[in-house]
């Protein structure tokens, strides 16, 4: 009797996206992908995190892909801080050099500039241009200085980079999605929670009346795309809010986020990973951008309480 043949496991979104990250992805990816999904360690994840430190505590060697060669970016610093988040390792020496490099770079306000002049002589994508005197940025400082503040991180470089964040968001009134995203990232961290769900209702509001997320996914093309995005570059309700606690939860109904996660889903690739939605100026970072979008989605899949395996 002929014996049967074994029979394939069942594809899920999650095995379809492990073989597109061991096909694809960087060995932090790798790791990163292992510690979330299948039970990897943490110190593997903070080794290969590693090598992309520099002597002055900031990070770089396209730890962020759109910026490439090997100086301290904040961008970079910036990632570094949300990888070591993640696996639970922000705090302590490690934290502390970074802050001094933070301190280093900052601007005359104690901020972050989006790009420091550093980066001048090698590639970077087209939309983060380098200037020699770059002003402070909410984009890199706001996500920052809320991560810190959520780990009860306690530093001088943060007390002037708060005060701008507090500013900053609290003054913002015609905006784009990268820039809200920034502002939701600090308020939801801030240590005043009041005033932080103050703003956030505010900010709720100009999401909504400016159409900056795409509320219908079947009619994406009623939601303007802000100037100098790609085409299709829109956001959704998921983007903002990444995990169900985050203070713009509360700017969207159940039925809008349902739809945004029924979306984020259906967006998988044949090939197992997800897209990215911005302009891809280079081949290599497509590539390296896609399975840290891929972790990303399968993170806030699961936050949000949807099946991935």
């Amino acid at each position: 009797m002929a014996e049967k043949p074994l029979s394939s496991p069942p594809s899920t979104p999650l095995t379809r996206a492990e073989r597109f990250v061991w096909l694809t992805a960087r060995v932090l990816e790798q790791r990163r992908f292992a510690y979330h999904f299948l039970r990897g360690g943490p110190d593997q994840v903070e080794t290969a995190l590693v090598a992309y430190l520099n002597e002055d505590g900031g990070y770089g060697h396209a730890l962020e892909p759109d910026l490439r060669g090997p100086v301290s970016q904040p961008l970079h610093t910036a990632h570094a801080l949300r990888v070591l988040d993640s696996i639970g390792r922000c705090g302590g020496l490690r934290v502390e050099r970074i802050c001094r490099y933070l301190t280093d770079v900052s601007t005359h306000e104690g901020a972050l500039p989006a790009i420091h002049p550093s980066q001048r002589g090698y590639p970077s994508a087209p939309f983060v241009p380098v200037v020699d005197a770059p002003p402070s940025s909410l984009l890199s400082t706001g996500p920052v200085v809320g991560l810190l503040h959520r780990n009860q991180v306690w530093h001088a470089w943060l007390f002037r980079a708060t005060e701008f964040c507090w500013a900053a968001v609290e003054s913002l009134e015609k905006s784009h999605p990268y820039e809200l995203q920034a502002a939701v990232a600090f308020l939801d961290g801030a240590p005043d929670r009041s005033r932080a769900e103050a703003a956030a209702d505010r900010l709720g509001r100009l999401v909504r009346e400016q159409g900056l997320a795409v509320l219908d996914p079947d009619r994406p093309d009623d939601y303007p795309v802000p100037d100098g995005y790609a085409p299709g570059e829109f956001h959704f309700p998921h983007d903002y809010a990444r995990v169900p606690d985050s203070l713009a939860a509360h700017w969207f109904t159940d039925d809008e986020m349902t739809r945004s996660l029924d979306r984020l889903a259906a967006d998988q690739q044949e090939d197992g990973g997800w897209p990215i939605r911005w302009r891809a100026w280079a081949p290599g970072t497509a590539l390296e951008w896609r399975p840290i979008v891929t972790i990303e989605a399968l993170r806030t899949l699961r936050a949000h309480g949807r099946p991935i395996d």
